[in-house]
């Protein structure tokens, strides 16, 4: 007898969680694993925002928050906003989450209905299309392989748009791939949705801080769509705050509103500790930021000159984010020891059972030709794992 709702029936788990965990438990049989399956920064949190979150709490914030997040950190927000990005949102425009996760679901489940549809570049992150489903919606993918360095054309984009369109979710930097949209690309995206009044368009901007191309690029910025554009954010990558839960939108009011009722009845106000940390991340010494950013450019180079050594994987050159994600089509049919590979999926597990290093099957993302490894770990580990894989994927045959 089923008793699970229909609504969680249709959601499927999460891979990169679950191949963390598969990784996790040959640790803990003694196996030495280097972990390149899971996105967050191996830094540890800067000691300013650290040191805020211990005032707070001699300060007793031990109360509940605000729904939409304290005053001062709306504030902080909206500062930044219009200091690095150039774009003026009230703190009125400003709901503050559990995590930027939580903000996109905030976003799709108060806009989007039965049936209608939300266009998703793919390759995706593994949670968007499911936050769809969640809502009843039906996801739309646009295929951008890595001959397009994963990004989708304007013309793509037009000929995915129905009367049935309710949004597009554009993520840049991106997640899985590391590919971000230039601000030439993104104007030309803003042209094609100015003829598409309707379409809503949830950009996210988690990985902001994370690229290689200069200043970050925000399709926010283009007034003839600006009232349909919610800017979704946090401090998870750029402030190595992971686990602090601390994320946000920038949004037209009345979605800001929904999403703050949505809210007020599943979760409330996220941490008073984390928000007061996170009022230090965008006011403090941003030195910490642009450190980490130097780290992930060095070790996106190391990656991307190594992987391209070993023959049979095609790799681009990632501009954002801490992902590479090669294009491993030539793997697939090979075999070793009885196994063969059928799938992306099949070779990310051969490599953590035959080369210890974990990484995730692009199945997952919406390209099954490709692996998607992270490169947020030390120099060290990126060679040794590069030197594994290489191994590994020699003895296929």
């Amino acid at each position: 007898m089923d008793l699970l709702s229909a609504r969680l029936s249709a959601l499927s788990p999460s891979e990169t969680f679950a191949m963390a965990q598969k990784s996790n438990e040959l640790k803990a049989q003694g196996i030495d694993v280097i972990n390149m399956s899971v996105g967050e920064p191996d830094f540890f949190t800067p000691d300013h925002i650290k040191q805020a979150a211990k005032q707070a709490i001699d300060d007793n914030f031990s109360f509940y928050s605000p729904v939409a997040g304290f005053p001062d950190l709306k504030k902080a927000i909206s500062d930044k906003l219009k200091r690095e990005n150039y774009l003026e949102y009230t703190p009125a425009q400003i709901v503050v989450s559990n995590g930027a996760k939580q903000s996109i679901c905030n976003v799709i489940l108060s806009i989007v209905g039965k049936d209608d549809e939300v266009i998703i570049p793919a390759p995706y992150w593994v949670s968007y299309p499911e936050m769809v489903k969640l809502a009843d919606g039906k996801p739309v993918y646009v295929y951008a392989g890595i001959d397009q360095d994963f990004k989708i054309t304007p013309q793509q984009l037009e000929e995915a748009i129905t009367d049935k369109t309710k949004a597009l979710i554009l993520c840049s930097p991106s997640n899985p791939t590391g590919s971000v949209y230039t601000a030439e690309e993104l104007k030309a995206m803003a042209e094609v949705l100015e003829r598409h009044p309707n379409v809503i368009v949830i950009a996210d901007e988690i990985y902001e801080h994370i690229n290689y191309i200069g200043k970050h690029e925000s399709i926010a910025q283009f007034d003839n769509i600006r009232e349909r554009v919610v800017v979704v954010n946090g401090v998870s990558k750029g402030y190595a705050m992971t686990g602090w839960r601390i994320g946000w939108i920038a949004a037209p009011q009345w979605i800001a509103s929904a999403c703050s009722m949505l809210q007020g009845q599943y979760t409330s106000g996220p941490s008073s500790v984390a928000q007061k940390a996170a009022v230090a991340a965008y006011n403090g010494d941003q030195t910490c930021v642009s450190e980490m950013g130097a780290a992930f450019h060095r070790r996106r180079n190391l990656i991307v000159e190594l992987l391209k050594e070993i023959p049979g994987l095609n790799v681009n050159n990632p501009m954002g984010a801490f992902y590479i994600f090669p294009e491993c089509k030539s793997f697939i049919g090979k075999s070793y020891n009885g196994k063969t590979m059928g799938s992306a999926t099949d070779i990310a597990m051969y490599l953590l059972e035959e080369a210890h290093v974990a990484c995730v099957g692009g199945d997952a993302f919406g390209a099954p030709g490709c692996i998607r490894i992270s490169y947020a770990t030390s120099d060290e580990n990126i060679k040794n794992a590069v030197a594994r894989i290489k191994t590994a994927l020699d003895k296929l045959s």
